[in-house]
Protein backbone atom coordinates (compact mmCIF):
# COMPACT_ATOMS: atom_id res chain seq x y z
CA UNK A 1 0.00 0.00 0.00
CA UNK A 2 1.34 3.70 -0.77
CA UNK A 3 2.09 6.29 1.93
CA UNK A 4 -1.49 8.26 0.30
CA UNK A 5 -2.97 5.10 0.41
CA UNK A 6 -2.27 4.08 4.20
CA UNK A 7 -3.39 7.52 4.83
CA UNK A 8 -7.07 7.65 3.20
CA UNK A 9 -7.55 3.80 4.78
CA UNK A 10 -6.46 5.40 8.34
CA UNK A 11 -9.60 8.23 7.28
CA UNK A 12 -11.88 4.86 6.41
CA UNK A 13 -11.33 3.26 9.85
CA UNK A 14 -11.04 6.08 12.70
CA UNK A 15 -13.03 9.18 13.40
CA UNK A 16 -12.76 12.28 12.09
CA UNK A 17 -9.33 13.70 11.52
CA UNK A 18 -7.57 15.70 14.52
CA UNK A 19 -6.39 19.27 13.16
CA UNK A 20 -3.35 20.59 15.20
CA UNK A 21 -0.28 23.55 14.35
CA UNK A 22 2.79 22.31 12.40
CA UNK A 23 5.98 22.65 13.85
CA UNK A 24 10.05 22.50 13.14
CA UNK A 25 9.56 18.85 14.26
CA UNK A 26 7.13 17.91 12.02
CA UNK A 27 9.22 18.81 8.83
CA UNK A 28 10.14 15.74 7.71
CA UNK A 29 6.53 14.69 7.98
CA UNK A 30 5.02 16.89 6.23
CA UNK A 31 7.66 16.55 3.40
CA UNK A 32 7.16 13.06 2.88
CA UNK A 33 2.97 13.55 3.06
CA UNK A 34 3.70 16.89 0.02
CA UNK A 35 5.71 14.31 -2.15
CA UNK A 36 3.57 12.01 -1.82
CA UNK A 37 0.01 13.99 -3.32
CA UNK A 38 -0.65 14.18 -6.70
CA UNK A 39 -2.54 17.27 -5.71
CA UNK A 40 0.73 19.31 -4.21
CA UNK A 41 3.03 21.14 -5.67
CA UNK A 42 6.85 22.20 -4.51
CA UNK A 43 4.80 25.40 -2.59
CA UNK A 44 3.65 23.57 -0.32
CA UNK A 45 7.41 22.22 0.90
CA UNK A 46 8.01 23.08 4.30
CA UNK A 47 11.03 25.65 3.07
CA UNK A 48 8.75 27.67 2.14
CA UNK A 49 7.88 28.79 5.56
CA UNK A 50 11.28 29.32 6.35
CA UNK A 51 11.14 31.84 3.42
CA UNK A 52 8.06 33.57 4.42
CA UNK A 53 9.58 34.37 7.89
CA UNK A 54 12.91 35.46 6.89
CA UNK A 55 12.29 37.18 3.75
CA UNK A 56 9.59 39.20 5.50
CA UNK A 57 8.87 38.68 8.98
CA UNK A 58 5.54 37.22 8.98
CA UNK A 59 3.91 33.90 10.82
CA UNK A 60 3.66 30.97 8.80
CA UNK A 61 1.04 29.14 10.59
CA UNK A 62 0.82 25.27 9.17
CA UNK A 63 -2.25 22.74 9.95
CA UNK A 64 -1.89 19.53 10.15
CA UNK A 65 -4.58 16.90 9.91
CA UNK A 66 -4.13 13.08 11.46
CA UNK A 67 -5.95 10.17 11.91
CA UNK A 68 -4.44 7.53 14.10
CA UNK A 69 -0.65 8.28 13.40
CA UNK A 70 -1.14 9.06 9.96
CA UNK A 71 -1.02 12.44 8.29
CA UNK A 72 -4.25 12.66 5.97
CA UNK A 73 -3.55 16.62 5.50
CA UNK A 74 -2.52 19.94 5.26
CA UNK A 75 -2.71 23.51 4.69
CA UNK A 76 0.01 26.07 4.65
CA UNK A 77 -1.09 29.45 5.93
CA UNK A 78 0.23 33.18 6.43
CA UNK A 79 -0.43 35.48 8.72
CA UNK A 80 0.06 38.81 7.58
CA UNK A 81 -0.63 42.21 9.92
CA UNK A 82 -1.03 45.21 7.67
CA UNK A 83 -2.55 48.77 8.96
CA UNK A 84 -3.13 49.47 5.03
CA UNK A 85 -5.16 46.15 3.98
CA UNK A 86 -6.29 44.90 7.41
CA UNK A 87 -5.08 41.10 8.60
CA UNK A 88 -5.15 38.51 5.92
CA UNK A 89 -4.69 34.49 6.48
CA UNK A 90 -3.68 33.17 2.71
CA UNK A 91 -2.27 29.66 1.71
CA UNK A 92 -0.40 31.43 0.22
CA UNK A 93 0.76 34.63 -0.01
CA UNK A 94 3.25 36.12 -3.00
CA UNK A 95 2.98 33.03 -4.85
CA UNK A 96 0.69 31.49 -7.10
CA UNK A 97 -0.37 28.38 -5.79
CA UNK A 98 -1.21 26.75 -2.02
CA UNK A 99 -4.68 26.09 -0.35
CA UNK A 100 -5.94 22.59 1.01
CA UNK A 101 -4.05 19.20 0.37
CA UNK A 102 -6.12 16.37 1.78
CA UNK A 103 -6.46 12.93 1.08
CA UNK A 104 -10.60 13.04 1.82
CA UNK A 105 -13.34 15.68 1.41
CA UNK A 106 -13.74 15.57 5.02
CA UNK A 107 -10.21 16.12 6.24
CA UNK A 108 -10.19 19.36 3.65
CA UNK A 109 -13.22 20.78 5.18
CA UNK A 110 -12.10 20.02 8.92
CA UNK A 111 -8.78 22.15 8.01
CA UNK A 112 -10.60 25.01 6.48
CA UNK A 113 -12.60 25.15 9.08
CA UNK A 114 -9.77 24.73 11.79
CA UNK A 115 -8.56 27.77 9.49
CA UNK A 116 -11.66 29.97 9.84
CA UNK A 117 -11.40 29.61 13.40
CA UNK A 118 -8.20 30.80 13.97
CA UNK A 119 -8.92 33.63 11.48
CA UNK A 120 -11.53 34.99 13.50
CA UNK A 121 -9.37 34.91 16.73
CA UNK A 122 -6.96 36.96 14.93
CA UNK A 123 -9.55 39.43 13.47
CA UNK A 124 -8.73 38.60 10.24
CA UNK A 125 -11.75 38.97 7.05
CA UNK A 126 -11.10 35.93 5.06
CA UNK A 127 -9.39 32.65 4.43
CA UNK A 128 -7.65 32.82 1.10
CA UNK A 129 -7.53 29.40 -0.47
CA UNK A 130 -5.26 29.38 -3.99
CA UNK A 131 -6.66 26.25 -5.52
CA UNK A 132 -6.11 25.15 -8.89
CA UNK A 133 -9.09 23.18 -9.42
CA UNK A 134 -12.24 24.30 -7.52
CA UNK A 135 -11.99 22.25 -3.94
CA UNK A 136 -15.29 23.99 -2.13
CA UNK A 137 -18.34 24.56 -3.88
CA UNK A 138 -20.24 25.87 -0.92
CA UNK A 139 -17.57 29.05 -0.60
CA UNK A 140 -17.16 32.19 -2.52
CA UNK A 141 -14.56 31.66 -5.37
CA UNK A 142 -12.74 34.24 -7.58
CA UNK A 143 -11.62 33.09 -11.06
CA UNK A 144 -10.15 36.06 -12.41
CA UNK A 145 -6.72 34.61 -12.98
CA UNK A 146 -5.01 31.58 -15.01
CA UNK A 147 -2.04 29.58 -15.26
CA UNK A 148 -0.53 29.12 -18.84
CA UNK A 149 1.15 26.08 -19.32
CA UNK A 150 3.15 24.53 -22.17
CA UNK A 151 3.81 21.06 -22.96
CA UNK A 152 7.30 20.72 -23.64
CA UNK A 153 7.53 18.11 -26.52
CA UNK A 154 10.58 17.53 -28.93
CA UNK A 155 10.53 19.57 -31.90
CA UNK A 156 9.29 22.76 -30.24
CA UNK A 157 10.98 25.22 -31.91
CA UNK A 158 9.91 24.34 -34.85
CA UNK A 159 5.77 24.60 -33.94
CA UNK A 160 6.38 27.75 -32.19
CA UNK A 161 4.88 30.65 -33.88
CA UNK A 162 6.90 32.45 -36.93
CA UNK A 163 6.86 35.73 -34.91
CA UNK A 164 7.99 34.21 -31.73
CA UNK A 165 10.84 32.55 -34.00
CA UNK A 166 11.80 35.50 -35.23
CA UNK A 167 11.93 37.80 -32.03
CA UNK A 168 14.34 35.28 -30.44
CA UNK A 169 16.39 35.38 -33.89
CA UNK A 170 16.26 39.28 -33.44
CA UNK A 171 17.40 38.91 -29.74
CA UNK A 172 20.63 36.99 -30.53
CA UNK A 173 21.54 38.62 -34.09
CA UNK A 174 21.04 42.34 -31.87
CA UNK A 175 24.36 40.58 -29.84
CA UNK A 176 22.03 39.48 -26.69
CA UNK A 177 23.40 36.50 -24.66
CA UNK A 178 21.63 34.38 -22.00
CA UNK A 179 23.20 32.49 -18.97
CA UNK A 180 21.99 30.68 -16.35
CA UNK A 181 22.86 30.97 -12.49
CA UNK A 182 22.37 30.91 -8.93
CA UNK A 183 22.98 33.43 -6.15
CA UNK A 184 25.91 34.96 -8.03
CA UNK A 185 23.42 36.66 -10.24
CA UNK A 186 21.23 38.04 -8.03
CA UNK A 187 22.69 41.54 -8.06
CA UNK A 188 22.07 41.73 -12.19
CA UNK A 189 18.75 39.84 -11.44
CA UNK A 190 17.76 42.79 -9.18
CA UNK A 191 18.84 45.13 -10.90
CA UNK A 192 15.75 44.57 -13.90
CA UNK A 193 13.49 43.67 -11.77
CA UNK A 194 13.32 46.49 -9.26
CA UNK A 195 13.70 48.76 -12.38
CA UNK A 196 10.67 46.64 -14.27
CA UNK A 197 8.41 47.36 -11.50
CA UNK A 198 9.07 50.40 -10.23
CA UNK A 199 8.19 51.54 -14.23
CA UNK A 200 4.79 48.99 -14.03
CA UNK A 201 3.26 51.03 -10.63
CA UNK A 202 4.08 48.48 -8.39
CA UNK A 203 6.19 48.16 -4.94
CA UNK A 204 9.21 45.79 -4.99
CA UNK A 205 10.01 43.12 -3.13
CA UNK A 206 13.13 42.98 -1.62
CA UNK A 207 16.22 41.78 -2.75
CA UNK A 208 16.05 39.06 0.23
CA UNK A 209 13.08 37.00 -0.59
CA UNK A 210 14.99 35.92 -3.56
CA UNK A 211 18.15 34.96 -2.08
CA UNK A 212 16.50 32.88 0.50
CA UNK A 213 14.51 31.22 -2.28
CA UNK A 214 17.97 30.52 -3.89
CA UNK A 215 18.88 29.52 -0.50
CA UNK A 216 16.03 26.74 0.55
CA UNK A 217 15.80 25.59 -2.77
CA UNK A 218 19.21 25.29 -4.45
CA UNK A 219 17.73 22.35 -6.59
CA UNK A 220 14.72 23.97 -7.65
CA UNK A 221 15.45 27.52 -8.51
CA UNK A 222 17.73 28.96 -10.73
CA UNK A 223 18.07 32.62 -12.25
CA UNK A 224 18.44 33.54 -15.79
CA UNK A 225 19.59 36.58 -17.18
CA UNK A 226 20.01 38.25 -20.71
CA UNK A 227 22.82 40.72 -21.06
CA UNK A 228 23.61 43.09 -23.98
CA UNK A 229 27.43 44.23 -23.29
CA UNK A 230 27.73 42.70 -20.54
CA UNK A 231 24.51 45.01 -19.07
CA UNK A 232 21.57 42.93 -17.22
CA UNK A 233 18.45 43.80 -19.70
CA UNK A 234 16.34 40.82 -19.37
CA UNK A 235 16.03 38.37 -16.37
CA UNK A 236 13.78 35.87 -14.49
CA UNK A 237 13.85 33.50 -11.88
CA UNK A 238 12.14 29.88 -12.32
CA UNK A 239 11.17 27.24 -10.10
CA UNK A 240 10.45 23.24 -10.65
CA UNK A 241 7.42 22.98 -9.00
CA UNK A 242 6.80 19.26 -9.76
CA UNK A 243 8.79 16.70 -11.04
CA UNK A 244 7.73 17.55 -14.38
CA UNK A 245 6.82 21.41 -14.25
CA UNK A 246 9.23 24.30 -14.19
CA UNK A 247 7.55 27.38 -13.39
CA UNK A 248 8.72 31.66 -13.73
CA UNK A 249 6.66 32.95 -11.04
CA UNK A 250 9.28 36.10 -11.49
CA UNK A 251 10.77 37.70 -14.78
CA UNK A 252 11.33 41.60 -15.89
CA UNK A 253 12.53 42.99 -18.66
CA UNK A 254 13.80 46.92 -19.17
CA UNK A 255 11.84 48.72 -21.50
CA UNK A 256 13.94 50.44 -23.10
CA UNK A 257 15.41 47.62 -25.09
CA UNK A 258 11.89 46.41 -25.69
CA UNK A 259 12.88 46.33 -29.39
CA UNK A 260 16.10 43.90 -28.98
CA UNK A 261 13.12 41.41 -27.50
CA UNK A 262 15.07 40.96 -24.61
CA UNK A 263 12.09 39.10 -23.55
CA UNK A 264 11.59 36.68 -25.94
CA UNK A 265 15.47 35.48 -25.67
CA UNK A 266 14.62 35.20 -21.94
CA UNK A 267 11.64 32.98 -22.13
CA UNK A 268 13.09 30.66 -24.72
CA UNK A 269 16.87 30.20 -22.94
CA UNK A 270 14.63 29.18 -19.93
CA UNK A 271 12.29 26.78 -21.87
CA UNK A 272 15.58 25.10 -23.56
CA UNK A 273 16.63 24.48 -19.78
CA UNK A 274 13.64 23.07 -18.60
CA UNK A 275 13.47 20.62 -21.83
CA UNK A 276 16.91 20.02 -21.09
CA UNK A 277 16.31 18.77 -17.64
CA UNK A 278 14.10 16.47 -18.92
CA UNK A 279 11.00 18.86 -17.81
CA UNK A 280 7.77 18.06 -19.67
CA UNK A 281 5.79 21.34 -18.99
CA UNK A 282 6.84 24.91 -18.45
CA UNK A 283 4.81 27.36 -16.28
CA UNK A 284 4.14 30.61 -17.51
CA UNK A 285 2.55 31.94 -13.69
CA UNK A 286 -0.62 33.28 -13.72
CA UNK A 287 -1.65 36.52 -16.03
CA UNK A 288 -5.12 38.10 -16.69
CA UNK A 289 -6.89 37.30 -19.56
CA UNK A 290 -6.78 39.74 -22.28
CA UNK A 291 -3.98 41.60 -21.11
CA UNK A 292 -0.65 42.11 -22.13
CA UNK A 293 1.35 39.37 -20.68
CA UNK A 294 -1.80 36.70 -21.30
CA UNK A 295 -1.20 37.11 -25.12
CA UNK A 296 2.68 37.11 -24.99
CA UNK A 297 2.04 33.85 -23.28
CA UNK A 298 -0.22 32.81 -25.74
CA UNK A 299 2.36 33.66 -28.58
CA UNK A 300 4.41 30.74 -27.48
CA UNK A 301 1.27 28.34 -27.49
CA UNK A 302 0.41 28.24 -23.72
CA UNK A 303 -2.89 27.16 -22.96
CA UNK A 304 -4.96 29.03 -19.81
CA UNK A 305 -6.01 27.09 -17.29
CA UNK A 306 -8.20 28.58 -14.69
CA UNK A 307 -7.20 29.06 -11.04
CA UNK A 308 -9.75 28.89 -8.20
CA UNK A 309 -9.04 31.04 -5.16
CA UNK A 310 -11.40 29.88 -2.72
CA UNK A 311 -12.37 32.36 0.79
CA UNK A 312 -13.24 31.19 3.68
CA UNK A 313 -15.26 34.29 4.71
CA UNK A 314 -15.41 35.40 8.61
CA UNK A 315 -18.51 37.01 9.30
CA UNK A 316 -20.25 39.11 7.20
CA UNK A 317 -17.19 40.12 4.69
CA UNK A 318 -17.00 40.46 1.29
CA UNK A 319 -14.25 38.66 -0.85
CA UNK A 320 -11.75 40.68 -1.43
CA UNK A 321 -9.47 43.19 -4.31
CA UNK A 322 -6.39 44.23 -3.66
CA UNK A 323 -5.32 43.35 -7.13
CA UNK A 324 -4.04 46.44 -9.42
CA UNK A 325 -7.20 46.57 -11.35
CA UNK A 326 -9.12 47.83 -8.52
CA UNK A 327 -9.68 51.50 -9.21
CA UNK A 328 -8.98 52.81 -6.20
CA UNK A 329 -5.61 51.96 -6.63
CA UNK A 330 -4.91 53.10 -9.77
CA UNK A 331 -3.50 56.76 -8.34
CA UNK A 332 -1.05 55.25 -5.90
CA UNK A 333 0.32 53.55 -9.01
CA UNK A 334 0.76 56.68 -11.48
CA UNK A 335 2.35 57.94 -8.35
CA UNK A 336 4.85 55.04 -8.07
CA UNK A 337 5.90 55.11 -11.34
CA UNK A 338 7.41 58.29 -10.89
CA UNK A 339 9.15 58.02 -8.23
CA UNK A 340 13.41 57.60 -8.35
CA UNK A 341 14.61 54.82 -8.24
CA UNK A 342 16.28 54.98 -4.91
CA UNK A 343 13.16 55.87 -3.17
CA UNK A 344 11.07 53.07 -5.05
CA UNK A 345 13.62 50.44 -3.79
CA UNK A 346 13.37 51.85 -0.30
CA UNK A 347 9.96 52.29 0.29
CA UNK A 348 8.93 49.15 -1.84
CA UNK A 349 9.45 46.36 0.05
CA UNK A 350 7.79 47.60 3.24
CA UNK A 351 4.61 48.04 1.23
CA UNK A 352 4.66 44.80 -0.89
CA UNK A 353 5.27 42.91 2.27
CA UNK A 354 1.46 43.46 3.72
CA UNK A 355 0.06 42.61 -0.20
CA UNK A 356 -0.73 38.48 -0.44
Amino acid sequence: MTAMGAALAAVEATQPAVVRAASEDDAGAWDAFVRASPDATGYHLWAWRRVFVRAFGHEPIYLLAYAGNQIVGILPLVSIRSRLFGRTLTSLPFLNYGGVVAVADSVARALVEAAGTIAAQRGCRHVELRHVARRFEDLPCRQHKVTMLLALEAGLWDRLDRKVRNQVRKAQKSGLTAEHGGVELVADFYAVFARNMRDLGTPVYSRRLFEEVLAAFPDRARLHVVRLEGQPVAAGLTYQSSKTTTEIPWASSIRDYNTLCPNHLLYWSVIEAAIEGGQGVFDFGRSTPGEGTYKFKEQWGAQPVPLHWEYRLVGGNQVPNVSPTNAKFHAAIELWKRLPMGIANALGPFVVRSIP
